[in-house]
């Protein structure tokens, strides 16, 4: 009798397991796969044009779900503002990625993939230099991307507000401080701090985070609804403090200290560096209008590094005001912002800065006072030894120096942060496979990937359903082959 109960039993455990299998064999057969949707940003910056391709579950309510980077590419030359004398170059530039966008996104998805360009700072200067020509290029562009398969939705100008605040969001959703999916499918909320962001371009550089102190300046103040929850977020974004034109500002005063000599010399570049520059690539921009000289702009000067740390800190710091405020808390040039508060992620030229000190000059960055040193070590060191160290940096190693430096005043002096909160600064470049930056935040917020109240688990039930019938199954089949076991055990035990 026990034999047979066991045995029945065992025929019971199997046919579970074949059960499953076919509830999994037909479910998939029935509903097949979920598929993918797409979305594709070109983050047209002021040195250079990056593309990213976006994709998602497309089951998820609200389209809501964890994003990832598809893939991503480097629009070869220039940003697109250094195209306002030959605007349709700016839009052929751009063809090499997007003929890459034509393989990353299924054929089939070509059609529903929004794509959106957004151009930054660069963009914003020449807006301000030439209107004319910034729409020419925006125009251009948008001329070329109409061209595409795509569901094209427009090229703009972000303002520097916008760049923060999207920049801030894609750092978040990506470390899944607004919401997450949790292991039976529900949507949910970890109530974790968000961090901050700050982002280091080539024109400009923005600071934003979440703040509960009065924000004294409304220009500066952001309310986000998102999945239900209020975020009351500080943004700022300076226009010219960006990597590029920052250096621009610097060569300006370093030739004006020396009453724009032939040859100037340079404490900001190494010693045994030296480069024949002509005003008018110092002096083509709006950073750099109230310094420019009444010179013919197409003379040339030679700069040649002495290789000074201190020197350097002085030239650079006079970049910045640090004396006027009309607020109770300034950063500089007279702008409000609260007390730095929680943690901090830095990323683009933040990141690369800093990566290149742990990297290349093999030092560690916990504190401030380990930026200012290696800052110095990085001005002290010859140009015969910065090459050997990083050979394949060529192009952007004499100005290590300066942005170091750069780096060190911005968030100390500038920012405010301390011994105390210094550390709380993470310098990454990606979460996860995903870079950070304000493209992903700019697509969810046009896409309404984000939406404003929390999103219902009523869709994701049926996945929870089919989870539970599963874990049911393995239940009953565990509980029939240890009972079936122990059947035949006494079995055993009781015929001896």
């Amino acid at each position: 009798m026990a034999r047979r109960l066991a045995a029945l039993l065992l025929m019971l455990a199997l046919g579970c397991l074949l059960g499953i299998l076919l509830l999994l064999l037909g479910s998939g057969d029935t509903r097949g796969p979920p598929g993918f949707k797409y979305g594709i940003v070109l983050d047209a910056g002021s040195s250079h044009t990056a593309m990213f391709v976006y994709k998602w579950p497309a089951d998820k309510e609200n389209d809501t779900g964890v994003v990832s980077e598809h893939g991503m590419c480097d629009v070869e030359g220039p940003g697109i503002s250094s195209y306002s004398s030959n605007p349709p170059a700016a839009g052929t530039s751009l063809e090499q990625c997007l003929n890459q966008a034509l393989r990353d996104v299924p054929k089939e998805k070509h059609m529903t993939t929004p794509l959106y360009l957004g151009a930054t700072a660069g963009m914003r200067l020449l807006n301000i230099a030439d209107p004319q020509a910034s729409d020419a290029v925006l125009r251009a562009v948008a001329a070329t991307l109409k061209t595409y398969p795509f569901d094209f939705r427009g090229a703009k100008i972000l303002s520097g507000e916008e760049e923060g605040v999207f920049g801030w969001v894609t750092a978040n959703y990506l470390l899944e401080n607004f919401i997450k999916r949790g292991w039976l499918g529900e949507w949910i909320q970890p109530h974790r701090k968000t961090l901050g962001a700050m982002d280091f371009g080539g024109a400009s550089t923005q600071i934003t985070f979440e703040t509960q102190d009065t924000i004294e300046n409304p220009r500066n103040e952001v309310m986000l609804k998102l999945y239900g929850q209020v975020y009351k977020v500080y943004t700022h974004s300076f226009l010219c403090y960006g990597r590029d034109q920052f250096l621009k500002r610097l060569f300006s005063k370093l030739l004006q200290a020396e009453s724009y000599q032939a040859t100037v010399p340079n404490p900001c570049w190494p010693m045994g560096y030296n480069r024949s520059l002509s005003l008018s690539s110092i002096y083509d921009s709006p950073c750099t209008e109230k310094g420019r000289p009444n010179l013919v702009l197409n003379t040339t000067v030679t700069l040649f590094g002495t290789g000074n740390g201190n020197l350097c800190a002085l030239h650079v710091s006079k970049l910045f005001d640090f004396t006027t405020c009309s607020f109770s808390h300034c950063s500089f040039d007279g702008v409000f912002q609260p007390k730095v508060s929680g943690n901090f992620i830095a990323f683009s030229a933040f990141f690369y800065t800093v990566d290149f000190i742990q990297t290349v000059m093999e030092r560690p960055v916990h504190l401030p006072s380990d930026l200012k040193d290696a800052a110095e070590t990085i001005c002290a060191t010859s140009w015969s030894e910065l090459l050997q160290k990083a050979p394949k940096l060529e192009k952007r190693l004499p100005d290590y120096c300066a942005v170091s430096t750069f780096v060190y005043l911005l968030t100390t002096r500038g920012y405010n942060f301390n011994n105390h909160s210094f550390p709380n600064i993470v310098f990454q470049k990606k979460a996860g496979e995903t870079s950070i930056g304000w493209a992903l935040g700019y697509m969810l917020n046009l896409t309404n990937m984000i939406p404003a109240e929390k999103p219902s688990s009523h869709k994701s039930m049926l996945y929870n359903y089919w989870v539970l019938l599963i874990l049911l199954f393995v239940v009953t089949t565990l509980t029939s082959l240890v009972t079936a076991i122990c059947l035949l055990r006494r079995s055993k035990s009781s015929a001896i």
